[in-house]
């Protein structure tokens, strides 16, 4: 498979030439990338009206995929994600009607950032579970929801940062019953695709998705994909890139495009089979730290999430151990730890891993259990409170003020509570328990004197 944009910065590289325009290195490697690193020269496309070497790569991804169109981001799922709201509401103003999504509680915050650009109305469907990061849903409900109210979209996250891959063809089949669109926030399952058979959501029905191609492909960070599917006919697909450039960046990485079009090049031949290796690898691995005695969760092929309080370890605790060893985990919390595979994981990597795991010894069972989500009365829209005038105020002092902005780290960016929200003491006990010591709230207006 060519490579369009990588073969065009290469040989941009080798002329030489005196640059006189940006980005102001000039081609001087003080990092190592820079001579790569270049702008919308001429003959480079532009990434938002791409007729060029750009629309080559995509349309080389668009086939790998198997879907109606995909399209690149160089700034992650997150405006993949705007994206899709944007056209989902684009999508109900040719219908006639107010957009209005219906969402699992676990979505990432940048869609909550676009709930409040584009002032979609959303109704939150919860987990029976413990996890702030995973939201399994219930059919019978989400039925009732589906045939009580018009829904322009069901949105959801799968695989979610735990591991847990949801039923999307169920999911699918629900919504398209009730006219309503699957959209997905599949930013840790690129890989996905490419195992046999497919588990990639756009493959098990969803009419629109997004990948981050970086968190488990070998592409630079910040390379992403939205997809469109080929049975998604009631989307306006060829609005997408308008879509995209409404919330991008005018200077999209160039660096992160060639990594995007040399992962086309990968996938194309030799990534497949390394994908299908590693994937046995984790599944060994598992049942051996299974057998062991720890209790793993999820069903992502080549993740492995930890419960780890079972064992006797708190999860931050289990993590510092590993990073004592030279292993350094993903994601952990007082209840997990999440361990990333790729396709560029070793064997020996795996083995190292299993031999620290393996040796330590199990101690008595943690019995704290995580605080669920909290249900809070909803004051304002996200749109209105993210938009308020807002303040810093400790916990202590939150009770009863409305959430303007949330306050959750990067990795998960799941928030614990949403904006426009009343803070309860059911609230503050999870900010709490998560290590939050305050929070942005809406600023109380003072009554006037007049």
């Amino acid at each position: 498979m060519k490579t369009p944009i990588l073969d065009f910065v290469r040989a941009y590289r080798k002329k030489n030439a005196v640059r006189l325009h940006m980005p102001g290195h000039k081609g001087k490697a003080h990092l190592g990338a820079e001579p790569l690193d270049i702008t919308e020269i001429h003959g480079a496309d532009d990434l938002y009206h791409a007729s060029g070497i750009i629309r080559e790569s995509e349309q080389n991804a668009t086939a790998l995929f198997g879907t109606a169109q995909t399209l690149y981001s160089t700034e992650g799922s997150s405006l993949c994600i705007r994206a899709m709201l944007l056209l989902i509401q684009r999508l109900a103003a040719s219908r006639g009607e107010r957009p209005r999504i219906l969402a699992a509680r676990n979505a990432h915050k940048s869609f909550l950032s676009a709930l409040a650009l584009l002032d979609i109305e959303v109704e939150w469907l919860f987990s029976e579970g413990d996890s702030l990061l995973s939201c399994e849903l219930n059919s019978g409900e989400l039925e009732q929801k589906l045939s009580e109210k018009t829904f322009t979209a069901l949105y959801i996250t799968s695989p979610d940062y735990l591991g847990n891959r949801a039923d999307i063809a169920h999911l699918s089949a629900l919504c398209h019953k009730h006219g309503a669109l699957l959209a997905v926030d599949n930013a840790h399952g690129a890989y996905l695709k490419f195992l046999q058979p497919s588990l990639h959501p756009i493959d098990l029905g969803a009419d629109i998705c997004c990948d981050s191609a970086h968190k488990t492909l070998p592409t630079l960070t910040g390379g992403a994909y939205l997809h469109i599917a080929k049975s998604a006919d009631a989307l306006p697909a060829n609005e997408a890139k308008s879509a995209l450039a409404q919330f991008a960046s005018t200077s999209p990485s160039y660096l992160t495009l060639a990594s995007l079009d040399l992962t086309n090049r990968l996938l194309a031949t030799t990534l497949p089979k390394k994908l299908s290796v590693v994937a046995a690898w984790a599944d060994t691995l598992r049942q051996t730290l299974k057998d062991k005695g720890y209790t793993l969760i999820g069903n992502e092929p080549i993740k492995l999430t930890i419960a780890t309080k079972p064992y006797g370890y708190k999860g931050d605790e289990l993590a510092q151990i590993l990073e004592k060893h030279g292993i350094v985990c993903e994601f952990c919390d007082p209840d997990f730890v999440v361990l990333m595979l790729s396709s560029e994981t070793t064997a020996k990597d795996v083995k190292r891993l299993g031999r620290v795991l393996t040796a330590l010894p199990q101690k008595t069972p943690i019995c704290e259990a995580p605080p669920t989500a909290p249900r809070s009365v909803v004051a304002l829209s996200p749109r209105e409170a993210m938009l308020a005038a807002s303040e810093q105020t400790p916990l202590d002092k939150a009770v009863g003020k409305i959430l303007a902005s949330p306050s959750v780290a990067c990795p998960p960016a799941i928030p614990i509570l949403i904006s426009g929200e009343i803070i309860t003491d059911e609230a503050v006990k999870c900010f709490a328990y998560y290590g939050i010591e305050s929070c942005r709230t809406v600023k109380e207006q003072k009554e006037s004197s007049l």
